[in-house]
């Protein structure tokens, strides 16, 4: 008997299921990321990447300029391929904002920057 107890709900550090699901490109990435507060783990902001996570726990963080919204189906292994990390996951994410109209050339960059500065002094 080595006194410790087995437990039988699985659990995984935030941060490397984070990196496992394939959100981030590295692990101390996804660790810096929720040390700064940026992710909530059902409903709650946590700081800690050590944080251990199971299968039924919901995560709000962004990713890139979306807000991701994912429930966790599966704990991982390893870091395995892009379609083996979508299966670790339900996606309950808002639907990103189309763009209105056609993309901005620079000079259009620039004439919205200068507006935008000009606002910016009147004030």
């Amino acid at each position: 008997m080595t006194g410790q107890s087995e437990d039988p709900a699985p659990k995984q550090r935030l941060d490397k299921w984070l990196w496992q699901a394939r959100f981030y490109k590295t692990r101390t990435l996804a660790a810096r990321t929720v040390s700064d507060g940026r992710v909530r783990v059902n409903g709650e902001k946590v700081g800690k990447p050590a944080l251990p996570v199971v299968p039924g726990d919901t995560l709000t963080f962004t990713a890139g300029d979306r807000i991701r919204v994912v429930e966790i189906v599966a704990l991982a292994m390893r870091r395995g391929p892009a379609s083996e990390a979508q299966a670790l996951y339900t996606d309950h994410s808002p639907k990103p904002v189309p763009r209105v109209g056609p993309r901005p050339t620079g000079r259009d960059r620039r004439r919205m920057d200068a507006a935008r500065d000009d606002e910016t002094h009147r004030q």
